[in-house]
């Protein structure tokens, strides 16, 4: 059983009444999660001001503590763009050109199916200076993994991967999949050598039947960007292609530039 996350650390007030959990259904096929303990936490997000960070279900001094983080310097108009990779649905090389164009280095979090379909893109991604960061093998419910040693295998087999396709080694910073994690979960990351990377700013951007409109994306990624900002999005969706040029246009209009994620963790 995981230990329960220190209520002193956990805004419970915020969490219930504005949280999101985000970034929960991008990856499809995958198999069931194996038999193990109770989840403690899903990663929450309450906007109470525009412009202004928004307040995690755990603070950032306590997922620190852990070498983990979910926003940078809250001083400074940066941004660290990401995305979740669980599978190819056709975009990503239009993402990387725009990226490119805008002189953008991004993160993006890897599956092991991911790296099994695309092994190209992933090259690319390497050798154009983006961090190719850790989604597990699985995408299973992490905070359900209750011994250090399932834990390390969802997260080494992708590395393993990663060298075979790129011949170098992955980058420890690490996504729990849908958000969820626990203390416990936190503990082995730590262990283990690696980072957990959560987010500031993200929106319902993953149904591919269902793509938000340009006016609905534009309305999420605007008002709240704000200093410091871990933006998820994915790479699977259609609109976020279509409208990166000028997302990315638009922020910098606002003043913003972009950081390495790996600046979080220094």
């Amino acid at each position: 059983m995981f230990a329960i996350i220190r209520r002193r650390h956990i805004l419970a007030a915020a969490a219930a009444a504005l949280a999101i959990a985000v970034c929960a259904a991008g990856v499809r096929g995958l198999s069931a999660v194996p038999a193990s303990a109770q989840a403690d936490e899903n990663w929450g997000l309450s906007f109470r001001q525009e412009g202004e960070a928004p307040v995690g279900n755990a603070s950032a001094e306590y997922l620190a503590e852990f070498g983990a983080a979910y926003v940078g310097d809250t001083s400074q108009k940066t941004i660290y763009l990401t995305f979740d990779a669980g599978y190819e649905a056709g975009y990503t090389a239009s993402i990387l050109d725009t990226l490119a164009k805008h002189g953008v280095k991004a993160a993006f979090f890897v599956v092991g199916n991911y790296l099994e379909t695309s092994p190209d893109l992933v090259r690319r991604m390497a050798e154009e200076g983006h961090l190719v960061g850790n989604h597990t093998y699985h995408h299973y419910d992490m905070s359900k993994i209750a011994d250090l040693d399932s834990f390390r295998e969802e997260l080494e087999s992708v590395r393993a991967s990663y060298q075979a396709i790129t011949g170098e080694e992955m980058e420890r910073i690490y996504r729990p999949p849908q958000g969820k994690f626990s203390e416990t979960n936190l503990q082995m990351a730590q262990e283990l050598g690696y980072h957990t990377a959560f987010w500031s700013l993200a929106y319902v951007d993953w149904y591919q039947d269902n793509q938000p409109t340009a006016e609905q994306a534009f309305e999420k990624l605007i008002p709240r960007i704000h200093p410091g900002a871990v933006v998820l999005l994915h790479s699977t969706s259609k609109t976020n292609c279509e409208i990166l040029d000028e997302l990315l246009t638009r922020w910098e209009a606002l003043g913003y530039s972009f950081g390495d994620l790996r600046e979080l963790f220094l």
